[in-house]
């Protein structure tokens, strides 16, 4: 929560008594316990969030009081958020002028004093107001404390302030925080300790650090260790301080890649530190012992990093630290584990490290990004990228909220998502990647950094894999050089080494590259390699056409597609996206499935699916969305590519969409198509079965985007002898979905899960508008003339009608939502087909073809509950299998 009041002046205002008379004559009637209110208020600024201080309501009723003077005497404006301000600057001004400087501190230190109770009372019942209030809590009673000239609480409340800032990444308020801790050390009579003088500057450095501004921390750590060697001689020092002043000057070397100086300087310290701590189980011995681990770790000596964080994750396991003190000797050893080439023991140690985060700490969180990051990188190296990659798009997306877009942890982020892309072949998304990676890195590190070589050696094999053999040789010939910068002859060899290796042997084949481009490889024109097919399994082979983006239901078919595929039950060969705009479908499709684990799923760009392309089709968007040259500009060319890698009659086609793509395909790849499809599912809808002598389509959605299509594709299946598998809207109306699966599935924290239901509230708000809308309106998309507000209220509510208008968000009311997509795609599965449903056949040609959800009374649900059920399973394993069972 922001508080806004915090930044205005709070001298007394300069008006004129007679001035101010005239401006608070409205207010002359007032009770002395309103004028005290208006008095707290100008104290308090021009704005304020009621909720923050809500604490004050138990003691003095300040916000009731409030409210009252802004309903009945408009002094105060409340806005959407719960803030107030002040109606009238006027009324402010002069309500402050007629306080006197002492009325002031009174007001202020009355406010610390309702504070302080209210936190105790806190402590010992609910925590909603310390979890509401957090880090700005602190800030808001330092200033307080700040006006009523109380500086010992303002230092620590700065202080506090600080921490919590930090714990939340937040570098830029922690250094202002700190900043101000310093300014109040200096009023406060009789002056603190060395150590309480110089920990707030420590901090300070710290976070200077963090935001690689390596020169004014360097300039204020320097000064800190200056002051404790001062103190030190002079017989009088604090050995703790000096120790902590070495490892944080330390750790800003290793930082700026000055890993000679910062090993010097631990070097200094920990024989100190083992001294000063008689227990050699104390946490803070550990803590020096693991940083002094992590410099030679940066440094190449990962053998003597290994021995030194393994006996300081023994020390935390002996004092019984928290799970989070374990989790940091986790990731510090898993790392260390992975420079050994360890990689099953580092992906042991940070699985161990994000499974204690998740617990205890937000998703959003920053150190759940590093976790999640380090799992990701290990998955790699174990040839398990595809797994990885949706680990490495959340650590890519916590870490933009929390760092900014300029910040080397996202570079780091990028550059492991890269790493990830780059295993399953798709470097084209690498590259993409690891420039955006080092644009950060050149902009945020000094020149010629350390960090920036591991960067480097990714981008080069990537530019090697794509055939840009010079550049990648130039790539290389860099790193060296600052690999020569950076370390000495004995360290980092392996490093060295591979990187005149690779320069060596690029610089060999840019002698023997054509310039034809005939060595170009496919991986560098973004040409993904369709799924293999593997029928000893028995997973299905399936391609898929759905028009994603519309609504939910199409990505929650690739969920369930993500169990499916998991469970060796379907092989995904390639998804299609149809219905314009096409390509931003194929976008959101492309990320959905990266995110889900189906990374090497190639996607294609289909029709328009029969609709007018004048007419502007809505694709929600999703933070993962990816619009990439992997993603295939032909669908039908991609669905041609995947046929012809199929073993003879295996295929499944799953039309979840218009019909538009399959009509293509079969009236320009006839026999390709009857050799190798075993059978067509669709989502739409029949006529009767007996009403002709073939299966004719009906007014169903995905039917009408293009009924000439349909009716080829029902046809001249029936007419080659390819069975076809019809599911209806009333096979959906059968198993409707409670609300709670969107709640359940946000629960697993997984970024598809979350942006589903925020799109679900949308989706159905949307659909209610056009129900309302006159059946020959365009703007109603070709949705059928039966889909009305009548219709609506009784498929959502099972009522016939209720009283409220288009314009208004409906949401609050549905009791039931429908899965028609989902429910086709379980029905690609045989023994699910059978167990959950009933089948009408029409047999044509000696073929069955078969429909279930003939009619609303006969939706062909075997039993509705059992069905939810396994939905909601195969869901929620999708999600949790996505991101390692961490939830």
């Amino acid at each position: 929560m922001m508080f806004q009041g915090d930044t205005t002046e709070d001298a007394t205002a300069v008006i004129p008594r007679e001035l101010s008379n005239i401006v608070l004559a409205a207010f002359n009637n007032l009770s002395p316990i309103l004028w005290d209110a208006l008095k707290i208020a100008s104290c308090i600024g021009y704005s304020f969030d009621a909720d923050v201080y809500e604490a004050l309501t138990g003691k003095l009723g300040f916000i009731p009081k409030v409210e009252e003077l802004a309903t009945s005497y408009d002094a105060f404006e409340r806005s959407d958020s719960n803030r107030y301000k002040w109606k009238h600057q006027a009324v402010y001004e002069a309500v402050k002028s007629l306080l006197l400087k002492n009325q002031c501190v009174q007001i202020h230190s009355m406010i610390i004093d309702v504070f302080d109770q209210s936190a105790e009372q806190q402590s010992e019942g609910s925590e909603n107001w310390t979890q509401g209030l957090k880090a700005d809590a602190h800030r808001l009673l330092a200033r307080h404390c700040s006006l009523a000239e109380k500086w010992d609480g303002a230092f620590q409340q700065y202080m506090n302030a600080g921490r919590r800032a930090e714990e939340t990444y937040n570098f830029n308020e922690a250094t202002k925080m700190y900043e101000e801790a310093i300014v109040c050390l200096g009023k406060i009579t009789p002056q603190h300790s060395m150590r309480s003088r110089l920990l707030p500057t420590l901090r300070l450095g710290s976070c200077l650090r963090e935001l690689a501004r390596y020169n004014d921390s360097e300039a204020v750590l320097t000064q800190c260790l200056s002051e404790t060697e001062a103190e030190l001689a002079g017989g009088k020092g604090d050995e703790q301080m000096y120790v902590h002043a070495l490892t944080a000057l330390a750790t800003l070397h290793q930082y700026q890649s000055k890993y000679n100086e910062a090993r010097d300087l631990y070097e200094r310290a920990l024989p100190i530190a083992r001294r000063v701590e008689e227990s050699s189980s104390s946490l803070w011995l550990a803590g020096h012992i693991a940083g002094y681990a992590e410099i030679l770790r940066k440094s190449g000596d990962l053998p003597s990093a290994e021995r030194l964080h393994r006996e300081a994750l023994e020390m935390r396991k002996e004092r019984s630290c928290t799970e989070l003190e374990m989790a940091v000797s986790y990731t510090q050893l898993g790392c260390t584990l992975f420079g050994l080439k360890r990689y099953q023991e580092a992906y042991k140690q940070h699985r161990l490290a994000l499974l204690s985060r998740f617990k205890y700490l937000d998703f959003s969180h920053g150190l759940v990004s590093e976790s999640l990051n380090y799992c990701a990188e290990a998955l790699c190296a174990l040839g398990r990228s595809e797994d990885g990659i949706p680990l490495a798009m959340h650590g890519v997306e916590i870490r933009k909220q929390v760092f900014g877009s300029s910040h080397p942890a996202l570079a780091h982020a990028f550059s492991i998502l890269a790493s990830n892309y780059h295993a399953v072949g798709r470097s084209c998304d690498a590259k993409q990647l690891l420039e955006k990676c080092l644009a950060i890195c050149e902009e945020a590190f000094p020149k010629n950094h350390a960090n920036i070589i591991p960067n480097l050696m990714n981008y080069g094999k990537v530019l090697r894999s794509m055939g840009n053999y010079r550049k990648g040789r130039e790539v290389y010939e860099r790193s060296i050089v600052i690999h020569q910068l950076n370390f000495k002859a004995n360290q980092k060899v392996d490093q060295l080494e591979k990187c005149r290796l690779e320069a060596k042997e690029l610089a060999q084949l840019e002698a023997s590259a054509g310039d034809d481009g005939s060595c170009i490889p496919d991986i560098a024109r973004g040409v993904m390699p369709i799924p293999c097919v593997n029928m000893d399994l028995g997973a299905s082979p399936i391609i898929i056409l759905t028009d994603v983006g519309r609504d939910v239901d199409d990505e929650y078919a690739l969920i369930l597609l993500g169990a499916l595929s998991r469970m060796n039950l379907l092989t995904p060969l390639a998804v299609v996206t149809t219905l314009a705009p096409a390509r931003e479908r194929a976008s959101l499709t492309r990320g959905s499935l990266d995110a889900l684990g189906l990374a090497k799923v190639p996607v294609g760009v289909g029709g328009a699916g029969g609709l007018d392309t004048d007419i502007p089709l809505e694709v929600y968007g999703a933070q993962y969305a990816r619009s990439c040259s992997c993603i295939f500009e032909s669908g039908v060319a991609l669905m041609v590519r995947a046929l012809e890698s199929a073993p003879e009659n295996s295929v499944q086609l799953l039309c979840i969409a218009s019909l538009q793509d399959a009509a293509t395909l079969i009236r320009e790849h006839e026999e390709l198509f009857v050799t190798k499809v075993k059978e067509v599912l669709i989502m739409g809808g029949v006529k009767p079965l007996d009403s002709s002598e073939f299966l004719e389509p009906d007014t169903a959605y995905n039917n009408n985007c293009d009924m000439e299509s349909a009716k080829f594709v029902y046809k001249r299946c029936q007419e080659m002898g390819v069975p076809t598998l019809t599911l209806t809207r009333y096979t959906a109306y059968g198993c409707p979905v409670s609300n709670v699966i969107f709640d359940d599935l946000v629960k697993t924290a997984h970024m598809v899960g979350i942006n589903t239901r925020r799109v679900s509230m949308e989706a159905i708000n949307r659909l209610w508008h056009k129900v309302n809308l006159a059946a020959t309106d365009p703007r109603r998309e070709k949705l059928p003339s039966r889909c009305d507000r009548q219709w609506f209220c009784r498929t959502f509510f099972g009522k016939e009608n209720i009283d409220r208008d288009s314009s208004m968000s409906i949401w609050d009311l549905v009791t039931k939502l429908n899965m028609y997509d989902p429910l086709t795609m379980l029905c690609c599965v045989p023994e699910y087909r059978e167990t959950y449903f009933y089948w009408e056949s029409k047999c044509v040609n000696g073929v069955q073809h078969r429909v279930t959800g003939i009619s609303e009374m006969n939706n062909g649900v075997i039993d509705s509950a059992l069905l939810c059920k396994k939905l909601y399973s195969l869901f929620g394993l999708s999600l949790r299998n996505a991101l390692q069972n961490i939830c």
